[in-house]
């Protein structure tokens, strides 16, 4: 059996963690959660360069353990393109297994989170001022690499509504 995995993926404080847990209750399907929160929780906000790799290691660890039973659909709060798109920003430069294994992961569909939504301040977040140009990033990187995707915009529920509608267009249902 083959799974649909539809990526949600955008800058810092773009609902990217409660459109993926609102897709996975309206589908009834599983959802990847973002590894990074917990790592940085555990380890402190100060990481460095060396640990995003850890952290892509551990989001694709946590992937495969939900793929193992072969849900029909699943939701990925994040993939290893946020980390290579941040990596590149924060550090200018990329681990090679990052890239590598992040060219090797598929998805069916992005669902790229607009920054219309307010910014929250949270201590593990780092740019407010800069989420346009990383969601510029983020819309250049899917054109330029041929990947299906969908801008999801609007309030919490006008954007959730608007994933369920891309993602139902998708799937083929009513």
């Amino acid at each position: 059996m083959i799974t649909i995995k539809i990526a949600i993926v955008g800058p810092e404080s773009t609902g990217k963690s409660s459109l993926a847990l609102a897709l996975s209750r309206h589908f009834n399907s599983p959802y990847v959660p973002e590894v990074a929160r917990g790592y940085l929780e555990n380890y402190g906000p100060n990481y460095r360069y060396e640990d995003l790799k850890k952290i892509a290691r551990l989001q694709c660890q946590a992937e495969d353990q939900l793929l193992v039973n072969h849900p029909p659909l699943l939701f990925c709060d994040t993939t290893l393109m946020v980390i290579k798109i941040w990596s590149e920003y924060k550090y200018q430069r990329c681990d090679d297994w990052i890239i590598a294994e992040e060219k090797s992961r598929p998805y069916d569909l992005f669902l790229l989170t607009d920054i219309d939504l307010p910014w929250e301040q949270d201590p593990l977040r780092e740019h407010p001022d800069k989420r346009k140009e990383l969601f510029t990033e983020y819309y250049r990187y899917l054109i330029h690499s041929n990947r299906p995707f969908h801008i999801v915009f609007g309030s919490d529920q006008e954007r959730t509504n608007r994933a369920i509608q891309v993602t139902k267009t998708y799937l083929n249902l009513k």
